[in-house]
């Protein structure tokens, strides 16, 4: 069959049409994505991603597809290209959504948990499922059975399943971890082991934590099913903070619990961190051997801020007792001396 050349100048008119035409698509996709950047909606930023990333791809494979009609090749070339743009716009195709349901499940965190969340072991799983469901489509296009390659690879899953029992135990201990909401990012958690801090992530393997001098611990995931573990966040984000005083026993007691609630209370209102409407509760527990002691309740907006507020209650309990004249039970030692004994009490 001879080569009709006037057709293929025209066929290579179209793709070289296509190409500056994909590039101003990319680029009005991306300014798109800048403006969408700007709006506090996040779904038109997942959206505007999407066209992003199909405007370059599918302007140029709809290109050679134009161009492929206008050529008019036998009718078994004509097939064969078209199974293959087929299967590069489905896989194309694929790996945008595979993004586009990585970033919902991410806005999705962000929007319940706040800008710490950062689940990076859901996205990761839908990305893998929605590319692997792309690529059978892709060789189902292309004409390829996928029936053998299926249980193939349920054989194959059986023989990696075996040889990777420590990942997979720890891939479904983090699946575990989220879908029972034990723990979420932004949560301060403390093992019995040790190992405390904010969680950071929690991925198909490990789970990150930032500790309070802002290093990275690094935990298995599995670890979180055979420890016990403290949720300072759970079941609400606030917490009581106990502080531990004391004063001497000449101490008019009354007026102290007066001078440490109007103490408390000040704190909880000014200082960063305190709950402002919460009750300062004051709580004489002990005879000690030079001072009564007491413990103070106060109330904090989470782990985190109990530091600035226990710093400030000090300081200013500290300031209002010496004002107040009340003053620091040192230990005091009374020598008895009686005949050749000599007793020592304090």
């Amino acid at each position: 069959m001879p080569v009709d050349w006037s057709r293929v100048i025209v066929a290579a008119a179209v793709v070289l049409a296509a190409l500056p035409l994909a590039v101003l698509l990319r680029v009005l996709a991306g300014r798109l994505t800048r403006r969408a950047g700007d709006t506090r909606w996040a779904w038109d930023d997942l959206l505007a991603r999407l066209l992003r990333d199909l405007a370059l791809p599918l302007a140029v494979l709809g290109g050679v597809r134009i161009a492929a009609e206008i050529v008019e090749p036998s009718a078994r070339a004509l097939g064969l290209t078209n199974k293959i743009l087929t299967a590069a716009t489905v896989l194309v195709v694929s790996l945008a959504l595979a993004r586009l349901i990585a970033g919902t499940f991410a806005s999705v965190a962000h929007a319940r948990q706040g800008p710490a969340a950062n689940v990076t072991i859901f996205a990761n799983i839908t990305r893998v499922l929605v590319t692997g469901i792309g690529i059978l489509i892709m060789l189902q296009s292309l004409g390829v059975s996928i029936t053998p390659l299926l249980g193939a690879l349920g054989v194959g899953g059986l023989a990696v399943a075996l040889a990777l029992q420590d990942t997979l135990a720890n891939l479904f201990a983090g699946v575990h971890v989220l879908a029972s909401k034990t723990i979420e990012p932004g949560d301060y958690i403390r093992l019995a082991t040790g190992q405390e801090g904010y969680v950071v992530d929690i991925n198909w393997r490990n789970t990150t934590i930032r500790t309070l001098s802002d290093n990275v611990e690094v935990i298995p995931n599995q670890r979180f099913s055979d420890t016990i573990l403290t949720n300072f966040h759970r079941p609400a984000q606030d917490m009581a903070l106990l502080l531990q005083a004391q004063v001497p026993y000449d101490s008019d007691l009354e007026r102290v619990e007066e001078i440490v609630t109007e103490v408390g209370t000040a704190v909880m209102a000014e200082v960063e961190g305190g709950v402002k409407d919460a009750e300062v509760l004051v709580r004489f527990h002990t005879f000690g051997d030079s001072s009564i002691k007491f413990t103070v309740i106060l109330r904090t907006d989470e782990f985190g801020d109990q530091f600035r507020v226990k710093h400030e209650f000090v300081k200013r309990l500290h300031r209002r007792f010496r004002d107040e004249g009340i003053g620091t039970p040192y230990p005091v030692l009374r020598l008895d001396a009686s005949g050749d004994a000599v007793t020592v009490a304090g």
